[in-house]
């Protein structure tokens, strides 16, 4: 069971009162009615010039955790973001994916993001996996969102997100594999101080099925995922505010057996670099975890102990 060492329980304890105490801090902060003097300086002229607040789209301000905004009917976006994860139980463990997106805002509500993927494995005496330096095509997706709640009229927003793709790769291994998967998740936020401060909830849900190459059977796995996120406003551009993230692994399509969970925390930040581009991305740690049949702290097995993100955006 999850936090059966002490270890864990200490682990899951920092950090939810770290969470907490950021949470707090984000809350009670007082409201800004001034564009920042260093926003006028060398660093505005750097950041393209921006002297005042930027409207936040809240996609991309919490990290991995995902806002239910969408973007304006008739927008199109060219996103490239790369997730790092690194470090296992032994050896070494670093795994890069790039995913590159074409978003097509069509309707107010309807949204639609054709994309491929690249990536790279540099594994060194990691139990259970062959050691590899290698760089790949990892595959193709198509991202959907559909806006159920607009944020700007109702209490929250809450968008419905799928998104079903492709691989010739093994992720995690980089060895050759077909693999077909798909993800789905519930995306809510809302605006708790207008313009100054922002929260959201993720559940996401994704499923997966792989034949490595020469071998005659299927592995099938899924996931469920919770996140929670806090952003506030720190300058006419930027954004930043942390995130936790709760991640159970199954072995089966419709979450049949149970492997492990990780709970993990993080800073995020996201930000204006001109009028049409953006930067954004977080650093998670994990800070709690167990797998199944191992009765140490963590579960290195079906996780990694660090997973970052940097993702780079641009309206055309």
């Amino acid at each position: 069971m999850f936090g059966s060492e002490w270890d864990a329980r200490n682990g899951l304890a920092k950090g939810m009162g770290a969470f907490a105490a950021g949470v707090a801090m984000l809350a009670c902060a007082p409201a800004q009615a001034d564009t920042p003097a260093w926003r006028t300086g060398v660093l505005g002229a750097a950041l393209g010039g921006v002297t005042e607040h930027e409207h936040v789209d809240t996609e991309h301000i919490f990290g991995f955790t995902m806002g239910s905004d969408i973007g304006e009917k008739g927008e199109i976006e060219f996103e490239n973001e790369n997730v790092g994860v690194f470090g296992k139980r032994a050896g070494i463990y670093n795994t890069l994916g790039s995913l590159n997106l074409l978003k097509f805002t069509l309707t107010d509500n309807f949204r639609v993001a054709p994309g491929l993927s690249f990536g790279g494995n540099v594994i060194r005496n990691v139990p259970g996996y062959d050691n590899r330096s290698a760089a790949a095509f990892q595959g193709a997706v198509l991202e959907m969102r559909y806006k159920l709640l607009d944020r700007e009229t109702m209490p929250f927003g809450l968008t419905l997100h799928a998104q079903p793709g492709w691989s010739p790769i093994d992720e995690a291994t980089g060895a050759q594999a077909q693999g077909y998967g798909s993800e789905f998740a519930l995306l809510a936020d809302k605006e708790l101080v207008k313009d100054r401060l922002w929260g959201a909830f993720n559940l996401w849900y994704g499923l997966g099925a792989s034949n490595d190459v020469g071998a005659n059977a299927w592995s099938r796995d899924s996931s469920l995922e919770l996140h929670g996120a806090l952003s506030t406003r720190v300058g006419a551009a930027l954004v930043m505010g942390g995130e936790m993230r709760y991640l159970r692994a199954y072995d089966g399509l419709g979450l049949n057996r149970f492997s492990g969970e990780a709970l993990y925390i993080g800073p995020t930040f996201s930000m204006h670099v001109t009028k049409h581009v953006g930067l954004s991305g977080t650093v998670n740690v994990q800070v709690a975890g167990d797998a199944v049949g191992d009765p140490r702290a963590l579960d290195l097995d079906n996780f990694e102990r660090v997973q970052s993100m940097l993702r780079f955006n641009m309206l055309f």
